[in-house]
């Protein structure tokens, strides 16, 4: 195809939620009160880790980790959604939609590789208690930790230079509330193919091996934990895993629905998406909180020193 005779776009447009004309107002309503929840709770959940010396351990070192990612993902895609749900432009950059899904995509491998290091920290400490603390050192924890955003830029990076060294020249309606790589491949104007089956491909082996690894990881922890003899211990040791699980079950769904099937479906991707953006990222200081002990007691803690300095009494 000869590229010199079109016009090369500068801009898109976000065609937003199918099949939600009417419903405005309502979505503007739940996207801003379950993005406000994820930044106030995932905010609340790495202050409370960073105030309370207990809890400077490598299991909350990661979970702190996890509220910074949940800070910062619903924010790639829901001030835009929400602003043109208040009636501002739909329109996007050509460059503010390469960002979104490179900031979308790095965030996403991070968060495939975080759960997974978080994965292999629950298999130290519960199949190898004695030497948890010798093998999940400081320098262990960080090197993991930076190998997790380091993974995941480099997941972003190669995914948006596919996806963008493409030419793209016309129609420019994005079908869907933010440029992800499924609608906005779909606009190029050039064979597409190596894009995709490239794109599947990372996307997919990402999220696979993560997923193998710690799928591997839980079979040795349930088999450890069957092994202990009082009830008691077998409760406590499923109850430290039991927040992880759900988290990793709310993360993984979406990604196989909206990735890894052969067919698109608009409406149901939207939905999807929605989950993934906003609501997870709301449910996981719930999560975190209401199931484990000793964050509650830190929350505690430091919400009885914060409220008289705001002025509220005991």
């Amino acid at each position: 195809m000869n590229m010199r005779n079109h016009t090369f776009v500068t801009e898109f447009i976000l065609l937003g939620i199918s099949n939600s004309e009417g419903l405005e107002s309502m979505i503007f309503v739940l996207f801003l009160v379950f993005y406000v929840f994820a930044l106030l709770g995932n905010l609340l959940i790495f202050l409370t880790i960073l105030a309370s010396p207990n809890l400077h351990t490598p299991m909350y070192f990661f979970l702190g980790n996890l509220a910074v990612f949940d800070l910062f993902f619903p924010s790639v895609n829901s001030p835009k959604m929400m602003a043109y749900l208040v009636g501002q432009s739909r329109t996007i950059s050509y460059q503010g939609c390469a960002s979104q899904i490179f900031f979308y995509h790095t965030l996403g491998g991070t968060e495939c590789f975080l759960y997974t290091v978080m994965a292999y920290d629950r298999f130290v400490a519960i199949c190898h208690p004695m030497r948890y603390t010798v093998i999940m050192n400081h320098r262990v924890c960080t090197s993991l930790t930076v190998g997790t955003w380091l993974g995941g830029f480099a997941h972003g990076s190669i995914l948006t230079f596919l996806i963008f060294k493409l030419p793209y020249c016309g129609p420019n309606e994005v079908d869907s509330f933010f440029c992800d790589i499924p609608v906005v491949l779909s606009l190029a104007c050039a064979d597409t193919s190596l894009a995709q089956t490239v794109s599947f491909t990372n996307v997919g082996v990402v999220a696979l091996t993560c997923f193998v690894l710690v799928l591997i990881s839980y079979t040795r922890i349930v088999i450890s934990i069957l092994q202990i003899r009082s009830s008691e211990g077998r409760r406590r040791a499923f109850s430290t895993c039991s927040a992880h699980l759900t988290s990793i079950i709310l993360v993984y769904g979406p990604v196989i629905l909206v990735y890894l099937r052969p067919a698109s479906s608009p409406w149901l991707d939207s939905v999807v998406q929605v989950f993934n953006n906003v609501v997870t990222p709301s449910l996981n200081p719930l999560i975190y909180s209401l199931r484990n002990k000793e964050v509650k007691v830190a929350l505690r803690k430091v919400l009885s020193q914060v409220a008289p300095a705001l002025g509220y009494k005991q």
